[in-house]
């Protein structure tokens, strides 16, 4: 053998060695950290502290209310400051009377908006959306009613250019959700009634809008996580997410040269009255844990993103856009 190839096998033997003992270095690390049982809680990331599973939480009857979870979504996000991003526009936010709606709707307040409250029939939630919009000193009014009646969604649009002086900030965030186990469970009621909220609605919401819309305004959609990578008790709502995003990217191209620019945001889970009034047991309990998070977002984690969206001072070359805020990745 010559010395060269001596010298390669002594180098691969030696090079076989180190990586032995790295790995018996990491092995060891790792029997000694499950052995102290020391295993990190779900990181803490935010301005404050937010709630991580298990939750005890009981389910709710839908529409779900809000003010009937036992632990209360965080939603005013008392370190977000204000700083005119939204001065003088009128919004209208439907799903508003809660969770991400709720939240969107006073850090709209707090940049200046004056709000309407567009949600279904939940009124003391409603009741504490307005109370919070006019404690930032902007005007609100409550416009009870369901988004998938194209005739409701006109008098909506109407109501809001009478009685706030316009309309420049659409927000399509009301939904129904409700879990099959499987594709046969799913009966066409069902079907019916998660398609007439989520696509019919926005579709109705946005076209009564953009005729009252002026250049620099912005229609913004809720859309999920489950509208790009699914969610197999979800068949349905995760149809009519993908749609939004979709719906979102075309209706982008179709305004943009009335100088109106649309964009989503694809929230991961959130605690909101939304899932309590789906989920049941374990799935309700750990809801959020498995994110890389180790938890769901709280409402005012969500909202900023809408306020970044809907102002023309700092997205004014963002449309068609699809945000994911899923807590990593």
């Amino acid at each position: 053998m010559s010395t060269s190839q001596d010298q390669f096998e002594h180098d691969a033997k030696r090079v076989a060695a180190e990586g032995r003992a790295i790995q018996d270095e990491v092995e060891t690390r790792e029997a000694r950290s499950f052995q102290s049982g020391d295993d990190a809680p779900p990181p803490q990331t935010g301005a404050r502290r937010y709630p991580v599973p298990p939750f005890d939480q009981a389910p709710l009857a839908k529409p779900g209310v809000e003010a009937e979870l036992d632990l209360q979504p965080m939603w005013n996000a008392p370190f977000y400051k204000g700083s005119g991003k939204l001065e003088g526009k009128v919004a209208l936010v439907t799903g508003a009377d809660s969770g991400i709606g709720r939240s969107v709707a006073v850090l709209f307040a707090r940049e200046g908006a004056d709000v309407a409250i567009a949600y279904l029939e939940e009124g003391e939630d409603a009741q504490a959306t307005r109370a919070a919009v006019e404690a930032e000193g902007r005007r609100a009014i409550l416009i009870p009613g369901d988004i998938a009646d194209p005739a409701y969604a006109k008098a909506a649009v109407a109501q809001t250019v009478k009685e706030l002086g316009g309309l420049d900030v659409l927000v399509n965030n009301a939904a129904f959700q409700e879990h099959a186990e499987a594709i046969e469970d799913l009966t066409e009621e069902h079907l019916d009634r998660t398609l007439k909220t989520n696509l019919y609605g926005l579709f109705h919401m946005s076209k009564a809008a953009i005729p009252h819309m002026k250049p620099g305004s912005a229609i913004i959609n809720t859309g999920s996580v489950t509208g790009l990578d699914g969610a197999k008790a979800l068949l349905d709502y995760s149809l009519t997410k993908g749609g939004i995003h979709a719906f979102t990217r075309s209706l982008a191209s179709s305004v943009l040269k009335r100088g109106i620019r649309v964009n989503a945001v694809a929230p991961g889970p959130v605690w909101t009255p939304l899932n309590p009034a789906d989920k049941r047991g374990k799935a309700l309990a750990e809801f959020g844990a498995d994110t890389p998070m180790g938890r769901p977002a709280q409402p005012e984690e969500i909202a900023p993103a809408f306020v970044f969206l809907a102002s023309p001072q700092t997205s004014s070359y963002i449309t068609g856009e699809i945000l994911p805020i899923i807590g990593g990745y």
